[in-house]
Parts: structure tokens; sequence; C-alpha cells
């Protein structure tokens, strides 16, 4: 298989690489895209030798022919581009198989879109593309064939329990969350939710915004509306429950009161070779296994929408469809950053995100550059509205 990998140097793009290690020369990256990070890049460059890499702009691609000079033992160098230019040539220039779509945020959505267009198999990891322009990207998916198989492990379990019946079969999807860090905090505590405390995830080690949108359960709520573009359900037969363990990812009830579970470690490993073998299952190493020995409880619960306020407007996002995923992605994440730069209090994200909305949310993109620029339009809402939530509050 010849691949392609947006975001390569970030938490899915370093474990996908580590896939294809353990797959052998099986697997074959062509194309590296990445944004800043030269030092996890460089030596990715001289491992795979890739035919083609993106990186963000100029100034980084001279910093990587500089380590590349520095450290290559031959005069061999791949193609490097820049940009959004070099993020479409990694999909449209190389000969792949399949793209792997990890690129954080709404830069990696032309060129997934793009993949998709091509009739690639598309391994997803960019929450974005089907938050912001779902429908978009599932009718290009239909027109062109491309197969879409989830990396995020709740989508990639409910892949795999689908496989347990027909669609006209199911009653309902079932998402696990973690519960973050304030499953258990009192309501009065949240106002004062530091940075540091948010950012102390249970389970998972992630990047700091998904951290932040775990904590708050709006990652949770980007899942609901992920699940509904991917497997055509509406947001009324998407039903998230916590479930601390983390080890049940996702469910599917059947009609007949029948529940199929998918089970696994947390590591994201285990959906990544998935999504690139699917409809095979090769054997995977012995210590990516449940440890059934070590395993006692599995809890389940239902979330507290009243305290996570953010899980109920990405289900009303659903509900509205048209660009309210968009506006509701965009102002989440002005309203994380605003939060980790400590403008904003902890209960600041949920009220950017719903003035936001109020102000944006009826837009209905109708093509991928309308997206762009609700995307665009929406961010500037957010950053006004949190710079005044921040004056009020200083």
């Amino acid at each position: 298989m010849r691949l392609s990998i947006l975001g390569s140097t970030g938490s899915i793009g370093r474990n996908t690489l580590q896939v294809v290690r353990e797959m052998a020369g099986r697997v074959r990256p062509l194309a590296l895209a990445a944004g800043r990070n030269v030092d996890e890049l460089v030596p990715q460059i001289l491992e795979f030798r890739p035919a083609l890499v993106s990186v963000e702009d100029d100034g980084v691609r001279r910093r990587v022919l500089e380590a590349l000079d520095q450290s290559a033992l031959d005069a061999w160098r791949p193609e490097i581009l820049t940009g959004q230019e070099g993020l479409l040539a990694c999909v449209a220039d190389v000969d792949c198989d399949a793209v792997v779509s990890a690129a954080v945020g709404v830069v990696g959505l032309p060129a997934t879109y793009e993949a998709i267009r091509r009739g690639k198999r598309v391994a997803l990891a960019n929450k974005e593309v089907l938050v912001a322009a779902g429908e978009l990207v599932m009718v290009a998916a239909t027109a062109s064939g491309a197969e879409l198989l989830p990396v995020d492990s709740e989508h990639n379990a409910l892949h795999q329990c689908l496989r347990a019946g027909r669609r006209e079969e199911v009653d309902r999807l079932i998402l696990t969350a973690s519960g973050g860090p304030f499953r258990r905090t009192p309501a009065s505590e949240m106002e004062a939710v530091t940075p540091e405390q948010a950012l102390r995830h249970p389970t998972w080690k992630m990047g700091a915004r998904i951290t932040i949108d775990s904590s708050t359960m709006m990652n949770k709520g980007f899942e609901v509306i992920e699940a509904c573009w991917l497997f055509g359900f509406g947001p009324e037969r998407v039903q998230v429950v916590v479930h601390p363990q983390s080890i049940v990812h996702a469910m599917v009830e059947y009609r007949d009161g029948s529940v199929i579970a998918q089970l696994g470690p947390p590591d994201m490993k285990l959906p990544i070779r998935y999504a690139l073998t699917d409809p095979d299952r090769e054997q995977g190493p012995p210590e990516r296994r449940l440890r059934w020995d070590a395993v006692r409880n599995l809890e389940f619960e239902p979330p507290d929408l009243a305290r996570f306020p953010l899980l109920r407007l990405a289900y009303e996002a659903a509900e509205s469809g048209g660009g309210a995923g968009c506006v509701l992605n965009a102002a989440d994440e002005v309203a994380v950053a605003a939060f980790l730069d400590r403008e904003i209090p902890y209960l600041g994200i949920p009220g950017v995100v719903e003035k936001t909305l109020e102000r944006c949310g009826d837009r209905r993109p109708s093509t991928l550059s309308e997206v762009v620029a609700l995307d665009r339009e929406a961010r500037a809402a957010a950053k006004e509205i949190a710079a005044a939530w921040a004056v009020a509050v200083g």
C-alpha cells in the first residue's frame, strides 16, 4: 500500500508510522505533510524517504533542507512544498492508494476533500473534515466511491460493531466517553478550573486542544456529529455514555435488544491498523492486547448535560445541520485558545461557543470555499466575543 500522511509529526501521524514499521515493508509512505516540527519531521524523512514533503511555509522548508544537509549520508532529497499547495500535492501529485488525514484543524480539509473526490481510501482522524463540512464530504464520497475508514477510536469501534448486522436492524449507536478529569467535580468548582487541571486527562495522552475538549465533553459532541455523517443516522439515534475505564470504545444496539461492543486497550495504533487493512485483520503485537486479569470493573453512566453544556450544543448543531458544525468547531478552537492563554475562565468556553452559534450558526454553505469562509467568519466573531468576555471578567 502506498500512503500519504497528512499530519505526520502529530500523535496520529507518529502512531501511523509505527504501524508502517510493524507492517514490514507492505506499506510505503510516499508523502509526508507536517507543520513546523522540524525536529520530528527530519528523522521521518531520513527513515522513510518519501517522494514528497509538505511543510507550513518557506521558513520551515529552509530549516528542513538545512537539517537534511547536516544529517543525510547522500545527496538524496525529497521534493518539499509548502502551505495548501503542498498539502494538496500530497494527495494529487503522488500515486498513493490511501491517505491518513491527521492534520490538525480546518487546514487539512481541502486536501482531504480532494483525496475523497479522487476516490482514495481515507483513514480519517481529522474531526474538522466531517464536523465542518460533513454534507459536502459525504456527497463527494458517494460520487467517487471513496472509502472513509475512521481512525478515531469510537468511530472505528462503531465501524467494527456495524459489521454484526444489517443497517435496517440498527436501533442506535452508543459512543463512550471517559468523562475527563472533572467527571466528579462539583458544578460549583468548575468556574475556578485552571488550564493545568484541565490538561490532566486520566486516560489518554493527547494534544492541548483535544485534551481540553475532552474535559468539556466538546470532543464527544464533535464525535456525535461525525457519527451522524459517517454512518447516516440522525442525532436522536446517537447516544453518549460515560465510561471512565475507556475499555469499551463504542457499542451498537440492534432492534432485537442485542448490544455489540468493541473493546480494546486505549492505543491508537489499533484503529490505525484497522483503517489501513480493513476488511482484513492482521496479527498484531502481543503487547497490544487487553489484560483480562487486570480488568476489574466496567462502569457506565449518563453524561450531565447541565454541567457539560458543550455536548448539548453539539447535539443542537447536529440537528440544525448546515454550517452549525463549522461554527461550533471554529468557536470552540478560539475559546479553548483563550482559556489556555488565561484570557477567559473555564466556563467561558461554552459561553463563547454559544454566543458565536447565535451570531453565525444559521449559515448554510454549499461549497468548500463557503465552508472555509464561514470558518473565518466564525473565528473572527468568537475572538470578538472572547475579547469582550476577557474585559468583563478582567
